[in-house]
């Protein structure tokens, strides 16, 4: 067993490379995140899957896949899944029996998980950056329709039922964005946004999905957005939010994943323009177990991955940053505990019809 593999990096094209298998081998790399462009058909999703376990079993596979707008397969027989909104708008439907439509909601976001885990893992995917957990203020365009919906409470409850149905196909999952990204406009992809509400506020409302939810989550991905009134580095790279607050005061015992650290709002630190090899430093050492580093393979034809391994691998010869065994062991419990259903005895089984049959039109 590796002493701690925290990065998590992309390949480039539909198979892989040797280039890609020597990255993979790396006992610091602990994970692949797939895209769109890892996609051709079932089949070949399927074979690049099991060319990474052959690389190394404990490798964890994941894809962002919520449904909705951020589904990265969507043909060849995928679901075209609802996007998280659409369960929000179930449970607010008007019934006359009191509580029906939240019942009903419940039902259906568990289906939603069921399919959505199913199709995933038997294809060969360990784990979807699924569910967002973010409120909907109708600020943000790049939450919008996959939150579901503004009510914490809704949002907790909605989410827990679509964790269930994640859990009963094997599925590995990871709320996001912690605190919340829901209040602000800025698209983190592209700027650093910034919501200057007090802690206090934060909690009460958008934070307060993880608390409640802090026994089921498996892991978290924190939000690229500064709070400043709280701490002024963005909450990926705060020890005051992911230790002190998700961890210590809202009792969360999971995996932290780092958003990518790609994107724009990760690339400034205290004012300061970072690397990735900075940026994935300040994340481990704030209290993430896991850095993000997507679609790199595809700049010149990698250098960014290689050199955050050889970076990566300086600082522990350095001692600028020490592996740490718990943050192993948080990594290899998202890893399935039992073979997957294959695609063609899942698409007859009476779950996954059943499931099939509940999910919103």
């Amino acid at each position: 067993m590796n002493l701690h593999a925290p990065l998590v990096i992309d390949v480039a094209g539909h198979s892989l490379t040797t280039t890609d298998r020597q990255r993979l081998a790396h006992p610091l790399v602990g994970g692949v995140i797939l895209f769109g462009r890892n996609w051709q058909d079932r089949a070949q999703l399927t074979a690049l899957c099991r060319q990474i376990k052959a690389v190394r079993p404990d490798l964890l596979i994941a894809v962002d896949h919520e449904g909705g707008r951020v589904q990265r397969f969507r043909t060849d027989g995928f679901t075209h899944l609802p996007p998280m909104a659409a369960l929000g708008e179930l449970w607010m439907r008007p019934d006359r029996r009191e509580g029906a439509s939240a019942l009903t909601a419940m039902n259906a976001a568990t289906a939603t998980g069921y399919v959505l885990g199913a199709e995933l893992r038997a294809c060969g995917v360990d784990l979807s950056f699924a569910p967002v957990l973010d409120l909907d203020y109708s600020e943000s365009s790049v939450i919008g329709d996959r939150s579901f919906g503004r009510d914490p409470r809704m949002v907790s409850v909605l989410a827990q039922s679509l964790m269930h149905g994640l859990q009963q196909s094997g599925l590995g999952h990871c709320g996001k964005h912690f605190p919340g990204h829901g209040f602000v406009q800025a698209d983190s992809h592209l700027a650093i946004p910034v919501d200057r509400r007090s802690l206090g506020a934060i909690l009460s409302e958008d934070a307060a999905p993880y608390g409640w939810l802090s026994a089921s989550l498996q892991a978290v991905m924190p939000a690229h957005v500064i709070y400043p009134r709280v701490d002024a580095r963005p909450a990926g790279f705060s020890a005051r939010w992911l230790q002190e607050v998700l961890r210590r005061r809202l009792g969360f015992t999971g995996a932290i994943f780092s958003d990518d650290l790609s994107m724009a709002a990760a690339r400034q630190i205290d004012g300061h323009a970072v690397s990735f090899t900075t940026a994935a430093l300040a994340a481990l050492q704030a209290g993430c177990d896991l850095v993000l580093l997507c679609n790199q393979s595809v700049v010149e034809a990698g250098a960014p991955i290689d050199e955050a391994i050889d970076a990566l691998s300086r600082s522990v010869l350095e001692g600028q940053w020490q592996p740490d065994p718990a943050s192993e062991e948080r990594r290899l419990a998202l890893l399935p505990l039992s073979p997957a259903l294959p695609w063609d005895s899942l698409m007859i089984s009476a779950r996954y019809m059943q499931a099939l049959s509940l999910l919103p039109s």
